[in-house]
């Protein structure tokens, strides 16, 4: 486990406003979003003002790319001086993404409840559709490739994921966890702590 990870999640999409399942669906951050991503890449200067030995990663998807770019001008850093790694990709919502769960309801009657009596392991339809027990497989792989002090723009599932795994939390409290936009997780060690 590396020795010390700020997470951020990605700013506030569209998407994230009208409460729709975005999963893999390649959405652009809005105005609140590209807000939000300045000011988390302020705070981390603060916390860390010298990054010169950290890895920069983020999930290849076009709303954490542009925060990344954020955060890092934010830090007066070079906006494209990081790499992605799709391990850190949202779990993949299958036939779920772009749609409300109120749209879903009407497809499927019930889905809902049958979602929230088991949300970790819940297997939305479509051929790709993860459950957050497969995601959890998938990050606790790339947590344990990464040697050193890292900054990591990724989504609310993988952050889930972090407080299982690292956390400690039950999977029922990790799949109801909020995860915030406008904060930075910060990871030392096996201790987890929102800045911000």
């Amino acid at each position: 486990m590396p020795p010390l990870v700020f997470f951020v999640r990605h700013g506030q999409t569209d998407w994230n406003a009208e409460q729709r399942f975005q999963g893999q669906a390649d959405t652009d951050i809005n105005a609140l979003g590209r807000s939000q991503a300045e000011a988390n890449g302020r705070l981390l200067g603060q916390l860390e003002p010298d990054v010169s030995g950290f890895d920069f990663v983020a999930s290849p998807l076009a709303r954490t790319c542009e925060t990344m770019r954020l955060v890092r001008s934010a830090m007066g850093l070079d906006p494209d001086g990081f790499r992605t790694d799709p391990a850190l990709m949202e779990l993949h919502f299958g036939d779920w993404q772009g749609r409300t769960l109120a749209e879903i309801e009407q497809i499927d009657a019930g889905a809902g409840s049958r979602r929230d009596a088991d949300k970790w392991h819940f297997l939305p339809d479509g051929a790709d559709a993860e459950s957050y027990a497969m995601l959890c497989e998938r990050v606790e792989a790339w947590l344990a490739s990464q040697t050193g002090p890292t900054v990591c723009v990724t989504h609310g599932g993988v952050l889930r994921s972090i407080f299982r795994l690292v956390g400690g939390l039950s999977e029922g409290e990790a799949a109801a966890l909020s995860i915030p936009q406008d904060k930075v997780l910060e990871m030392r060690g096996e201790t987890l702590a929102w800045r911000g």
